[in-house]
């Protein structure tokens, strides 16, 4: 068998020169000559025998093999910094940094309470919050951005991991005085023709809403798309369309009257809320309280 060693320096400036698409920007960004880094990368290939980049058009670009080393060597080095991470943070949790994701509307109405609970533990602890649609949170998971997401739904894709942990319900909501509030529990065909307020493409929340009309038997309704739930609920105020939506996002509007709940014959589907995380990644101390706090909730915080 042969054994390969790889430099972690030439690797380093590797996924510079991939990243930046360019020797002379990676050198830059590296405080190197263009020559020091041509060199190095030369010479990584002729240990691996292999050609790594693409030289022949304006912009250079990873070969497939390329490509391939490019994702492993990722993962060294978020290795590398989890290994400091976890290493730093062993100490009883008296410091460190965490960073947790959240989809749009869990990321705005559930993860600020969970975090400030999390605070008032482990007051040492940086933390920080990224918020994103479903597919944007996915992408920095995967990539190593983030170690720990709360989600509605379950992504697919298989290099995450999903936990279930809480569920939500949808309600429909629309402007105070509708011609719709306070009648009967309306049916799919009371409500064919109103114009809908949708979440935008890549959004869980859009999912649910789909598949709740299409069960109710409305399918490509006149809509109008909104990015976000602040969006959309600013939307239906303005009598831009009904909307389905997260009864947790529209509390402090329906105790205010200035949003009014439908009844529905057939109630709007729920969905599951998960803890996701990336299969691979060593959570670190600070990443696994987070965890353990989530896993303690039996109702969303404040309800």
């Amino acid at each position: 068998m042969r054994f390969v060693t790889l430099d972690l320096h030439r690797l380093w400036i590797f996924l510079h020169v991939i990243d930046h698409h360019s020797f002379s920007a990676a050198a830059q960004k590296l405080f190197m000559s263009q020559p020091s880094v041509s060199n190095q990368m030369r010479r990584l290939e002729e240990s691996l025998h292999i050609t790594l980049i693409d030289r022949s058009g304006a912009r250079i670009r990873p070969t497939a093999e390329g490509e391939l080393l490019a994702e492993y060597a990722r993962r060294v080095f978020l290795l590398a910094d989890e290994a400091v991470s976890a290493v730093q943070q062993l100490s009883g949790l008296q410091s460190g940094r965490l960073v947790v994701g959240g989809s749009t509307t869990l990321g705005t109405y559930l993860l600020p309470d969970l975090l400030a609970e999390y605070r008032r533990r482990h007051p040492g602890i940086e933390s920080h919050v990224f918020v994103g649609n479903n597919a944007t949170v996915t992408q920095h998971l995967t990539s190593g951005e983030v170690g720990v997401a709360v989600v509605a739904g379950t992504p697919a894709e298989p290099r995450l991991v999903s936990e279930p942990v809480l569920e939500d319900h949808m309600v429909l909501i629309a402007p105070a005085g509708h011609p719709l509030g306070g009648r009967e529990p309306l049916t799919g065909q009371m409500l064919s023709g109103e114009q809908i307020v949708l979440r935008e493409p890549g959004s869980q929340t859009r999912e649910v809403q789909e598949r709740t009309l299409a069960g109710w038997g409305i399918v490509d309704p006149p809509h109008t798309d909104a990015w976000g739930p602040e969006v959309l609920k600013r939307c239906v105020r303005a009598g831009l369309g009904i909307a389905l939506i997260s009864e947790h996002a529209v509390a402090d509007e329906l105790r205010a009257g200035t949003l009014v709940a439908l009844p529905t014959q057939e109630p709007a589907q729920s969905r599951v809320i998960s803890l996701v995380r990336r299969r691979d990644r060593i959570l670190s101390p600070a990443e696994n309280a987070f965890v353990e706090l989530v896993r303690e909730q039996t109702s969303w915080p404040g309800v």
